[in-house]
């Protein structure tokens, strides 16, 4: 008991800080005395990697084109609607993956070269919607 009452006056005599780690799709709350804070942090993140969590999120990502991205909205029907380059953008960030707009932009025109995209519209105002249905 008299160890437990130890640790609770050296919380109140430190400033606890409240931190939020993020890391790709992990978020982790943490409240730990402020002189212990990179002790902590290194305790956390040695734990995830140990684990294989923050490798296996990594290698899921690692590798990803735009294009590949795409190609499996696509296959999932998202271009059965006509498509503005902005609809895109904001389904490739709500998927969790930020590419520059121009990136997005190539990626659609290489898609439409491989006509599994239509392209509807005048330059800069384009609609994209699927030319021929996924393969299943």
């Amino acid at each position: 008991m008299l160890r437990n009452n130890k640790k609770e006056a050296y919380c109140l005599s430190s400033t606890i800080i409240h931190i939020k780690l993020k890391r790709g799709s992990w978020e982790i709350d943490l409240d730990c005395p402020e002189d212990r804070v990179t002790e902590v942090i290194q305790k956390v993140l040695a734990g995830l990697e140990s684990s294989g969590a923050i490798q296996k999120q990594e290698s899921e990502q690692r590798g990803t084109t735009c294009k590949a991205l795409l190609e499996q909205i696509w296959k999932e029907g998202w271009f059965a609607m006509p498509r503005s380059l902005s609809e895109v953008d904001e389904e490739l960030a709500r998927r969790g993956y930020h590419y520059d707009r121009t990136a997005v932009s190539h990626s659609l025109t290489d898609l439409v070269r491989e006509q599994i995209l239509s392209r509807d519209g005048a330059p800069r105002n384009y609609r994209y919607v699927q030319k021929k249905p996924a393969q299943a």
